[in-house]
């Protein structure tokens, strides 16, 4: 495994996770987004990371001080991809988004450039003609809050070449995470293939009114032992990816047009993203299902 330099496209929640793990592991980290308030916002989210490693993570804080300097930030793909061993693409789970920046992405990286997308949803296949190099290209799907959930799950399709698979499982090992190798595609993957049905059937039964997300949640807590209940788990997934998912069968579900429209006009169009923002359908930092008496 020959990786030293690393682009990561998208600096939304998990992307600039990504980016910060990767920089923490000793690599040079480029992170590319689209526009000036974008990368504001990854600046920042860096800052909240480093402190978040600084007490969780690191064994110094000068760990924490050589993973900031390991970061670049970008507006311009070219620039931000020019020295690319890899490129990790976080950008927002929508096929037309993927597809116009695995275009853009084809006409500036170099040659040696092997491409990834951390898709939680979408499987390699669907994007491969994009890239212009199918071989070098694979799937890399991380969970939520990487410093922790540590799992990578890796997924070619029938077209890459085997020995892009192992640089890429190499990889993932050297940045901390645990490579979980998927055999064949799946959409959903192996977390998600797990955990979109249980979501689907918590937002379902709030949409069609049977109950409120907090006694869903307390429903699921007390009989499974889970910290988290699927509208916590939302919150921290962040409800515009939520909603990207859901809305992606909203024309043939009805279910989900529902379900679509009460994340759209209930939190998003408030503001109320989730954790990233402070509330979604709890308030942080403290949310109400982490009070001990939530449960009684």
């Amino acid at each position: 495994m020959n990786f030293k330099n690393v682009t990561v496209a998208g600096s939304g929640v998990l992307g600039s996770q990504i980016a910060f793990q990767t920089a923490f592991k000793g690599f040079n980290v480029s992170v590319y987004d689209i526009n000036e308030g974008a990368i504001k916002s990854a600046q920042e989210r860096a800052q909240k990371l480093a402190e978040t490693y600084k007490h969780e993570v690191a064994r110094h804080p000068s760990e924490v001080d050589d993973a900031l300097a390991r970061l670049s930030f970008y507006t311009d793909l070219g620039e931000a991809v020019k020295d690319a061993d890899l490129v990790i693409e976080a950008v927002p789970e929508r096929i037309d988004i993927k597809t116009s920046f695995y275009e853009q992405l084809a006409k500036v990286a170099p040659e040696k450039t092997v491409f990834t997308t951390n898709s939680s949803t979408m499987v390699p296949s669907q994007f491969r003609d994009a890239t212009g190099r199918p071989e070098k290209f694979l799937a890399l799907h991380f969970a939520n809050e990487i410093w922790k959930n540590n799992t990578a799950e890796i997924m070619e399709h029938d077209g890459t070449d085997p020995k892009y698979v192992t640089e890429v499982i190499d990889f993932a090992r050297a940045i901390g995470m645990v490579p979980l190798h998927i055999l064949k595609e799946q959409h959903g993957y192996i977390l998600n293939s797990l955990l979109i049905p249980l979501l689907n059937a918590a937002q379902a039964l709030y949409a069609n009114g049977i109950a409120e997300p907090q006694t869903i949640d307390k429903t699921w807590m007390i009989a499974t032992g889970s910290p988290r209940g699927p509208f916590a788990i939302l919150d921290v997934v962040g409800l515009q990816t939520a909603y990207n998912i859901v809305s992606a069968s909203a024309d043939k579900n009805p279910v989900a047009g529902k379900i679509a429209d009460i994340l759209k006009h209930d939190f998003i169009d408030k503001g109320k993203m989730g954790v990233a923002t402070g509330e979604g359908f709890y308030k942080y930092p403290n949310p109400a299902y982490a009070d001990p008496n939530f449960l009684k």
